[in-house]
């Protein structure tokens, strides 16, 4: 009999200017606990996370089969618990943690030894772009971009702050989201919006918080548009640069908006905030700096 713990991160992509590119992983945590047995089950144990299903229609089982495919492999059968603080469709990342998380079910049943890079190529493969994905698994505040494929990252120094994050009751729809973007930004505007990125990108690895949290504001790729799909926007914009937040962005294509504030802040910022927007789950957290985590053990039957 063989046990094993996963834990995966939630994720922030879209990071203000950074579309697409700039990602964040966040102190909340889908766990997977492992131990063999003769046959497949899968346990939920988190009211936010749907009823148990048959374990070979899980996402999560999907995805491993498919590493397992790529070996030749059979995996062999496991009950896996799983517990989720992600909530779903709120743009934190729940799939791309859900995506990471079975791709080390395969890697540790298996025996693979898979590399950081491996591993990265085959959650971008299955995701389709690196943004959520590689804050997952690396952890801390990722920039990442896709040329010819292949996979360009780099992880931006420690970032000294808090996180405040807003999770209302609705869900909106990726697809939604995508709809309401232009096809297209003229020169003029594209180099002002690279410039606004570059910025922000450079005022984060110089410490310089205030000036970072301006540029994450001044998106024009796609917040703009996105914000109407959120009726509280420009209220929780206003309140947490009150109570003085550097910043808040959506997180990814949204409803879940997220402020970066002060460092030990968070959480008389988020108290303050619920009170303002009953409406909805103001949380302090961290930027998660680990990423994926395996805790082994291993005991005779």
């Amino acid at each position: 009999m063989r046990k094993f713990t996963i834990s995966v991160p939630a994720s922030s992509a879209n990071i203000g200017p950074g579309y697409d590119s700039a990602g964040v992983a966040v102190s909340r945590y889908l766990t997977l606990d492992v131990e063999t047995q003769d046959t497949w089950e899968f346990e939920h144990q988190s009211p936010i996370l749907p009823a148990n299903p048959i374990a070979e229609d899980h996402f999560i089982y999907k995805i491993a089969v498919q590493i397992a495919e790529k070996y030749g492999e059979e995996l062999p059968a496991c009950k896996v618990i799983v517990k989720s603080e992600i909530p779903l469709a709120r743009g934190l990342g729940s799939s791309a943690s859900a995506i990471v998380a079975g791709i080390e079910l395969a890697n540790q049943l298996l025996n693979l030894n898979l590399t950081k890079e491996q591993r990265l190529h085959y959650a971008v493969e299955i995701e389709g772009h690196p943004d959520n994905v590689t804050p997952c698994l690396l952890g801390g505040f990722v920039i990442t971009v896709m040329i010819d494929n292949e996979v360009e990252y780099k992880q931006l120094p420690a970032i000294e702050t808090d996180l405040v994050i807003y999770i209302p009751d609705f869900e909106v729809r990726t697809e939604d989201a995508r709809k309401v973007l232009p096809e297209q930004l003229t020169m003029k505007d594209a180099t002002r919006a690279s410039g606004i990125s570059n910025l922000m990108i450079a005022a984060l690895i110089a410490g310089d918080y205030h000036l970072a949290g301006k540029m994450m504001e001044k998106d024009m790729f796609h917040e703009p548009y996105r914000a109407k799909l959120i009726p509280d926007y420009t209220k929780i914009r206003e309140e947490a640069t009150r109570l003085g937040a550097y910043g808040t962005v959506l997180s990814g294509s949204g409803p879940t908006m997220i402020s970066f504030v002060p460092s030990g802040k968070g959480a008389s910022i988020a108290e303050e905030l619920q009170k303002n927007l009953p409406a909805y789950e103001i949380k302090s957290l961290k930027l998660d700096p680990n990423g994926l985590q395996v805790s082994t053990a291993t005991t005779n039957a």
